[in-house]
């Protein structure tokens, strides 16, 4: 019987040398590691904010991760990205798992998709036509809904955030 561990490591192994063809370009798996290494450490950051959003304490989290509770909120309690940048990017919070997709279905049709989500908020970049939102659990393969014209907006560990243009003008935002 192999452990989760051994299990995750014969994964890995498989899809970075999958990758790279039949000839193993020493080179070429370093390069396929570090990127390997970045997608596991995004899962972790994902992860730690998914536990945070569930309520999980500081304490909790660094208890997890065998360091201080101090530590853990120093190193994942920033936020997901800096200031929005213009006025065709803005944050859309707080929501939570259980208001978030009507929230994001109303962003949708002023034109607004999420390209990022971070604890109890989502990034998004506006266009000139309306879109649509799904949330999946994390998917085996992003095929399967691409057959329908859905994209990745972002992935949040363990939700992975669809979307898809419509090809509808955005409606007007409202007057405040």
């Amino acid at each position: 019987m192999t452990s989760f561990r051994d299990d995750l490591a014969e994964g890995l192994g498989a899809a970075i040398l999958a990758s790279g063809g039949r000839e193993a370009d020493p080179l070429g798996v370093v390069s396929r590691v570090v990127e390997a290494e970045d997608v596991v450490r995004d899962l972790l950051r994902q992860s730690v904010l998914a536990a945070r959003a569930a309520g999980c304490s500081w304490a909790a989290i660094g208890a997890e991760l065998g360091m201080s509770r101090q530590a853990a909120q120093q190193r994942f309690g920033g936020t997901a990205a800096g200031a929005p940048t213009d006025d065709h990017e803005r944050w859309l919070g707080p929501v939570t798992a259980f208001d978030e997709l009507p929230e994001l279905a109303l962003a949708g049709r002023l034109g607004w998709h999420t390209v990022e989500a971070g604890m109890l908020k989502h990034r998004m970049v506006r266009t000139d036509t309306q879109w649509e939102h799904k949330r999946v659990v994390w998917p085996g393969s992003p095929a399967r809904n691409g057959r329908d014209g859905w994209q990745i907006g972002c992935r949040a560990f363990p939700w992975v955030y669809l979307i898809r243009d419509t090809g509808l003008p955005a409606e007007p935002e409202p007057v405040r």
